[in-house]
């Protein structure tokens, strides 16, 4: 995976990028980190590249002719023509999904905008994803991207030291991860679950995929609606319902289960 990104700011993304899982994997060649400064493509040369917008307004715009030239001088040096992902807060609000699918191309370029974003212009020549990370309103594009790159990374064969790991984790077909426990086994006062004491690893296994499904409930329930459920999933999920198992449901969310396990009977 060979990573591009227009922005203002290389250092930020390189010190970012260069450490932790995906410094080492830069290092060991599986993953490459371009950056691209774009005030070195200022129209006056002196490092600006921004103007005042027409029709009025606060804040400042990137122009458009710094971004292109930067992007032409880029691509000049690709064999392919990448996809471009501009970070934006009207964009396409970035899932677990999105970030496989993006682990699949070989080149991405990440377009970083800052001041009150980008000429429109330019953006409609070049960018073939818009892209969010929240509602909310950063001041660069850089936090943005890294967050992306970090979370496309783990998808990237031999990035993660046990790849299985990057598989199961949360979001893994549309269910919050399992609680995770290390030793010792009593820390406190609190103790590891039996269960994963046991050595059983067919009831290790049901007892996690249980636990993704109840944190899912409680934390993130609208994700149970796209998730598949094999028939010991709806067992537990109905042993819930009835109120037949060790944890505590609140009544909220027995509505919520309820709607749910009677909306899949229908289907």
């Amino acid at each position: 995976m060979n990573y591009h990104v227009l922005t203002l700011f290389p250092e930020m993304i390189e010190d970012g990028m260069n450490t932790s899982i995906t410094g080492r994997a830069i290092t060991k060649g599986l993953l490459s980190l371009h950056t691209v400064n774009i005030r070195d493509y200022s129209v006056t040369g002196n490092g600006r590249i921004d103007d005042y917008p027409y029709g009025g307004g606060a804040g400042m715009v990137m122009q458009a002719e710094p971004v292109m030239r930067a992007y032409e001088d880029l691509i000049s040096r690709i064999v392919s023509k990448p996809r471009v992902i501009y970070l934006t807060p009207q964009g396409q609000v970035f899932r677990q999904q999105m970030a496989e699918e993006f682990a699949k191309e070989e080149d991405l370029i990440f377009l970083c905008g800052h001041y009150e974003g980008i000429d429109e212009r330019v953006l409609e020549e070049i960018v073939t994803d818009y892209v969010s990370i929240g509602d909310y309103v950063l001041t660069g594009g850089e936090l943005p991207a890294m967050v992306m790159m970090d979370a496309i990374a783990r998808m990237v064969p031999g990035v993660l030291s046990n790849q299985e790991s990057g598989q199961t984790e949360s979001f893994q077909g549309n269910l919050l991860e399992y609680p995770q426990y290390s030793r010792p086994e009593d820390w406190r006062g609190k103790k590891v679950p039996p269960v994963l004491m046991s050595g059983h690893h067919g009831n290790v296994d049901r007892w996690r995929r249980n636990q993704s499904l109840l944190r899912t409930l409680r934390v993130r329930p609208e994700l149970l609606m796209g998730a598949e459920f094999d028939k010991a999933d709806r067992k537990y999920l109905h042993a819930l319902l009835r109120q037949e198992t060790e944890e505590t449901v609140t009544p909220e969310e027995l509505n919520f289960l309820s709607k749910l396990l009677a909306i899949r009977e229908k289907a």
